[in-house]
């Protein structure tokens, strides 16, 4: 069996911990705040004190916290308990500069690094549809094959190097859609308000026809609902679409779109907001 150690087990950790105990893998999970990891404990997972007690002895070490300074601190308190040839599977976001950092780290305690950001969110994460978006070498992929599996429905190898970052580039490239589709979703649904129609009539005007999408259905229903319980808060979207900019920077693209996406997730958080989900950049729209 693999033994597994996750490290980070919040909205998506948890569930992927939970996942990996239902394939029937040994898993110990640690987490900054402890309580967030007991509900883990009945489901089978040893819940260790710190990160070294969770990685003594596993065969992949997971990291899915919420940025490179997280993840790079987390690794670092785990130095004690690694050892040479572990395979550290980072599936956090943490942007394309992040994974040399921590590539860097790896190569220091001879860990193999294999740069597995995921791409869905807290349902995908639940129901181990994750897209996992992978680079490594090739003799990790046996390893990580029972873990891959349990967590998504696929996993695209993009790169023999998770030094190269391929799989952090590629979600860039992903999240970016995903996160400036909210924004474009709940700017129309202001707009309405604004101009007093009933919101309602855009979805019924959009649904059904060639510009409809299971994800506006999803994320107008929330909105109209006003149910904003985090599948992605807006916090973490606000961190994401700053690595957006970045990686775009630093390829010399310009991203106008998702720049400004940046700056409504600021509004709402400065509004209050920051913990909910995405879908709550929609209040950006109101003073």
């Amino acid at each position: 069996m693999t033994g597994v150690a996750v490290l980070g087990t919040g909205i998506m950790g948890a569930p992927m911990a939970g996942n990996l105990l239902a394939a029937g893998l040994p898993v110990r999970v640690w987490n900054r705040t402890r309580e967030k990891a007991e509900p883990l404990e009945a489901a089978g997972a040893v819940i260790a004190g710190t990160p070294a007690e969770a990685v003594h002895g596993a065969d992949v070490v997971i990291t899915m916290l919420s940025d490179a300074g997280a993840v790079h601190d987390a690794m670092s308190a785990a130095a004690p308990g690694l050892r040479a040839g572990q395979v550290w599977a980072q599936m956090s976001t943490v942007g394309v500069a992040g994974v040399a950092r921590l590539a860097e780290l790896a190569a220091a305690h001879g860990l193999t690094f294999v740069d597995a950001p995921v791409q869905g969110t807290k349902q995908p994460a639940e129901q181990g549809t994750l897209v996992v978006l992978a680079a490594g070498p090739p003799a990790a992929r046996e390893t990580l094959e029972p873990v891959f599996g349990a967590l998504g429905q696929r996993t695209l190898w993009l790169a023999d190097d998770g030094a190269s970052g391929a799989g952090s580039r590629l979600k860039m490239a992903t999240v970016s859609f995903g996160i400036s589709l909210t924004a474009v979703v709940a700017e129309s649904l202001a707009l309405a308000r604004g101009l007093g129609v009933d919101p309602e009539l855009v979805r019924q005007v959009i649904v059904g026809g060639p510009m409809d999408s299971a994800y506006f259905q999803v994320k107008s229903r929330a909105i109209l609902d006003g149910s904003f319980e985090p599948s992605f808060t807006v916090r973490n979207a606000e961190k994401d679409t700053g690595l957006i900019v970045e990686a775009g920077e630093s390829a010399g693209v310009r991203l106008d779109v998702v720049a400004a996406a940046r700056e409504r997730f600021r509004r709402a958080d400065a509004q209050g907001h920051g913990d909910e989900d995405m879908s709550a950049t929609y209040f950006a729209s109101f003073d």
